[in-house]
Formats: structure tokens, sequence, C-alpha cells
């Protein structure tokens, strides 16, 4: 039977913390992972606090099984030393089929809850996983005694995912967000790459022949136009997210040295309406923080057509183009995404207050 909606909102263990209404709008430009397991990129963590909105403590699969409770207790150690201040702490735990989850909650939350931010789970099928998680956490919380709910992001990985992804996303007042996982769900859907995220040459349309006297001309030369594997896939889960309040994200781009590669593919998720996208090295926190953060020509063009509009309705002209109250909401989204980032990012701060509160406006 479904819940009603009140007992939605109502938390699922005696003395756990009340649900969210509402998600926070916490800058995620990059989800940067790292291995809490590894000597060498755990040193790194505290030097990164301030310079990637996310940090994440991969448990699942770039750990080897011999390696899964060694990069547990590293990310329990991590968690307990680490102020991280603006940055968001998240952890990916392992699969709910695997031996090593059970352990990964019971052990995270009452050691580190109250640090963790959000609880990345993978292959996420349908909404009875995300359920059990949600019933688990809350009974954890409440006796470790935490005051604020432990958000979740699913990934999506399986075909049976992206099929079920609005009750994913309608599953639990902690959904924080999805993010695309490209590898596994290309096996699970048997397409025929193995490629992690990114285009493929393969995947293309080809221009039409041309015509030479009236005669079709097959064999001429032809420009083609490599196509977007995962439009689709990242479409459908920006509307399905954006319909439950809640954040979508590209996932992995595996070729770390093809950078001018990864910024496109990054630039198309953000143009399509993720807020971020997931980092597997340093390099890729550079490219997601540039791509995932307006321009200053873009905000400058959204302050003048909100000043130009004045209340909202109506319609004028700048520059040559229509602007009306729909153009407004866009401009808006695109302000207050400035706002937010403006709120942790020196350097984005500086940049955006050089742009003017009343900016001049040409109308014609």
């Amino acid at each position: 039977m479904t819940r009603t909606a009140k007992d939605f909102f109502a938390p699922l263990a005696v003395g756990a913390p009340a649900p969210l209404r509402e998600i926070p709008a916490r800058p995620s430009r990059a989800i940067h992972f790292f291995d809490p397991g590894n000597e060498k990129m755990a040193a790194k963590v505290p030097d990164m606090v301030g310079t990637v909105d996310v940090l994440l403590g991969n448990l699942e699969d770039a750990v080897k099984a011999e390696n899964k409770e060694k990069s547990r207790q590293g990310l329990v150690d991590i968690g307990r030393a680490t102020d991280f201040g603006p940055t968001q702490f998240w952890t990916r735990i392992n699969s709910l089929d695997s031996p090593w989850v059970l352990d990964d909650l019971t052990t995270l939350v009452p050691e580190i809850g109250d640090k963790l931010d959000v609880i990345m789970v993978p292959k996420v099928q349908g909404a009875e996983d995300i359920h059990y998680v949600d019933r688990l956490l809350a009974q954890l919380e409440a006796k470790a005694g935490l005051t604020r709910p432990i958000l979740v992001h699913a990934i999506l990985e399986t075909a049976r995912g992206v099929a079920n992804i609005e009750e994913i996303c309608a599953a639990s007042p902690r959904m924080q967000g999805l993010s695309l996982g490209p590898a596994d769900l290309a096996a699970d859907r048997r397409m025929k790459t193995t490629r992690v995220g990114g285009g493929h040459p393969g995947y293309l349309v080809r221009q039409d022949a041309p015509k030479v006297g009236g005669e079709t001309q097959y064999d001429a030369e032809r420009t083609s136009y490599q196509q977007d594997l995962w439009h689709y896939t990242i479409a459908r889960m920006v509307d399905a997210c954006a319909m439950h309040g809640i954040y979508p994200y590209y996932g992995p781009f595996g070729d770390i040295l093809d950078t001018v590669a990864c910024e496109d593919q990054f630039r198309n998720a953000f143009l399509l309406g993720c807020v971020g996208a997931w980092s597997l090295h340093p390099v890729q926190i550079t490219i997601a923080n540039k791509v995932f953060s307006p321009s200053v020509e873009d905000v400058t063009h959204a302050r003048r057509v909100i000043t130009a509009m004045g209340d909202g309705t109506g319609a004028v002209m700048i520059d040559g183009k229509m602007e009306d109250d729909a153009s407004v909401k866009q401009c808006q989204v695109m302000v207050a995404l400035a706002e937010e980032l403006a709120a942790i990012d020196p350097e984005l701060k500086k940049q955006y207050a050089a742009i003017p509160d009343q900016v001049e406006v040409h109308q014609s």
C-alpha cells in the first residue's frame, strides 16, 4: 500500500531526525573520488578541502576485495580527523548485494555519520533499494543520536534502474540526486562500447549522398557527425530529477588525458541541466569547476534581462532579441547558481562582483 503524504515525511525510526522537506541546493560541480585505503590519496584530502565542492571516499568497484576493510577504516579515520569546511563529504558504499555493504553502513553511520553529507548507492534497480537503505539509515541515525538525516544519491547503472527512474527519485525524502554510471549501464544494456563515458566514433549520422546530373553519388566523400550515446539517458535523468526537486550529475569520464573531450561532455551535461560531474583525477576538478559555473558573460546577460523585465511580465527587446517571462525564469536560474557559487568560490565571487547591480540595457 502506498504511504500517505504525511507519513512520507515522518522519521522511519523512533528518535531518527525528521526528513528534509527540500534538498539544499549546495554547489557540487565536481564529485572527486578517492580511495581512503590508499595512503597517498588519503594524505592529500586535507589539502583538497575548499578546492573541490565534494570529496567522496569510494568503497566500491575501484577497491579490491582484500582492501575493503582497510578502505572503510581509512574513511572513518579521515572523517574523524578532517574539518571539511565548505566541502561536502560523501561516500560510495558497496552494492546492496555485496557482502560488505551492511558493514559499510553499520560502521560509517555511528562513527562519522555527523560528518557524512551523502551516501551514494551503486546499481540501484528500483524504489525497493532506496526503501531498504532509507529504513536502515533511520535506525542507525536514531541509535547514533544524529540530528540531521544523511542524504542518499543513486547511480543509474542498469537498464532496470533507468526504466524505474521516476520511482527511484520519489522513493524517499532523503534522495539528493542521481548520477549516470555509463560503464556498467553500457554492459547491462549490451551496448557495444568499452569506453567509460564519452562518445564513440561509430555512433554517427552521415551527410546525404550528393546528386550529380540527377544521379546519386553514394561513393562520394561525405561529412559524418559523431553523436552522443548518452543523450537520451541524461535527458531522462534531468527530467526525473527536476520533477522531484533533486539533482542530476554526469558520471565518470574515463579518458583522463583527453581533457578536450571531457570538457565537451561535461558542457553537454551542464547545458542539459546537470549540476556537476564525477572527477577521477585532479585535472577533471578544474574542468568541472569551469564548465559547471556560469560564465561572466552569461551572468551579465541574465542580470540585464531581469533588470529590463521589472516585475517579470510582458516582453522587451534587448539587442534585437525578444525576452519575456520565460526568459526571466531562465535567467533567474543562472543568477541563483552564480550566487551559490560565489558564496564558496572566492575567485568566482570576485568575477561576478565586477558585474554592476544595475547593468545597462540597450533596447531595440
